[in-house]
């Protein structure tokens, strides 16, 4: 739509289009000064662009290389003042090669033989390589079932997260002297890393002060109820993606349990790093805030949760898309070296497309700076998270030995 034509907002959909259609139309059939026809400057057929250096037609410019290319010198029968025309151009080859370099047409810029075939090979092998980083139909097909099932299985809204159970943020931030409650989330200290990793700090040292008081003991486990509530809602949603996967539930009960148990908490993490807010090191759950304090309150220990903190902020700054954090819990969950893995060679090939997938997807889709080296970074990543499990599973277990009415039977069982 031109800027000076008033807008309608009466008009239809079908209408609008209909409008810049015809305007395209229009415009199309207008000659600016740029569109006229060019001349070839030997012959005067239509120009197609320039060659070796001036302007003529596709037919000057292969006659231009092939006389280049002659062995024996052309020469004039006539005056060498030939009139060369579009229907005269085959009647004098000398007079027409002569009125060729007139015009400019440089002898340098015809390739030799040689040149010709080393183009003609990086022409090939750039295909080529173009047609290796070309997504293939069953790898989109993966991204989309992929998609489909994280849309489905994760609220990133947290809309469908109620019934839970609460917590009293403000006991453990109770001051020993005036006992007033501190910012349950404070995140002026928590833009970085590191400011981060001292916030955590000194959590546990307010919470080694209230272990220490027999009275307030419980106070540490604050938390505990709705983080345990949060973490089986989050289970559950898993479960419900793997569910939604063909070739997860393709593999023997057995296997899918045992895929289950190894992944539950990666995928939890990569889930929940989707609404990490690096900058001020919180996870923005819709409506609801969480910081590294809540996980302090429902009792669990720096090993933990210090590279848990600072795996957070690695990942985030990758900026990755929905694609590839998709293709990353998937990684996680076909993992085929879990315990109790039995079709591990079956699990072993889903895994290795996964990770092709996960590679061609990057080479196709990334471009600039942060495509560089983002395939190992994002592999260094699942690492890490493996090296957490463990210990998460670990610290699980150990508070369900002081609060053993609290967690849910789902939790243990991944644990387990």
């Amino acid at each position: 739509m031109r800027m000076n034509e008033k807008l309608d907002g009466f008009q239809t959909i079908r209408e609008v289009l209909t409008q810049q259609n015809k305007d395209d139309e229009d415009e199309d059939g207008k000659l600016t000064e740029d569109d006229e026809p060019r001349a070839c400057g030997v012959c005067g057929d239509l120009a197609k662009g320039y060659h070796f250096n001036a302007l003529t037609c596709e037919g000057c410019k292969g006659f231009f290389r092939r006389a280049i290319k002659r062995s024996t010198q052309l020469r004039c029968p006539f005056l060498n003042k030939c009139s060369i025309t579009k229907n005269s151009r085959r009647s004098c080859q000398a007079c027409r090669f002569r009125k060729c370099q007139a015009i400019g047409m440089k002898r340098e810029m015809v390739m030799s033989e040689v040149e010709v075939l080393e183009r003609r090979i990086r022409i090939k092998r750039k295909k080529k390589l173009e047609a290796l980083v070309q997504l293939s139909s069953q790898q989109q097909d993966t991204i989309q079932e992929l998609l489909c099932g994280h849309r489905s299985s994760f609220d990133s809204a947290f809309y469908r997260f109620s019934g839970f159970r609460p917590m009293d943020r403000n006991i453990l931030h109770m001051s020993e002297d005036d006992q007033s409650p501190s910012e349950p989330c404070s995140t002026s200290s928590s833009t970085s890393s590191s400011s981060s990793s001292s916030s955590l700090s000194g959590s546990f040292d307010k919470q080694e002060n209230v272990e220490g008081n027999p009275d307030r003991k419980s106070s540490v486990f604050t938390a505990l109820p709705h983080v345990t509530d949060l973490v089986t809602y989050m289970i559950q949603d898993i479960i419900s993606f793997s569910k939604s996967l063909q070739d997860f539930r393709s593999l023997i009960m057995e296997d899918q349990i045992a895929l289950l148990k190894g992944a539950t908490f990666e995928v939890m993490q990569i889930r929940f790093n989707m609404v990490f807010n690096a900058e001020k090191g919180i996870w923005e759950c819709g409506n609801i805030i969480y910081c590294i304090d809540d996980a302090v309150r429902a009792g669990f220990q720096p090993l933990l949760l210090e590279p848990l903190l600072k795996f957070h902020h690695t990942l985030r700054k990758l900026g990755l898309q929905e694609e590839e954090y998709v293709l990353m819990q998937a990684l996680s969950l076909f993992s085929p070296d879990r315990p109790g893995v039995q079709q591990h060679s079956v699990i072993d090939k889903l895994h290795e497309n996964l990770g092709l997938t996960l590679k061609t997807w990057i080479d196709c889709k990334r471009t600039g700076p942060e495509k560089h080296l983002l395939y190992p970074k994002v592999m260094a990543c699942l690492t890490e998270m493996r090296t957490m499990t463990e210990e998460y599973s670990k610290q699980v277990l150990q508070i369900q030995d002081i609060e053993p009415d609290v967690i849910s039977p789902l939790i243990m069982e991944i644990v387990s």
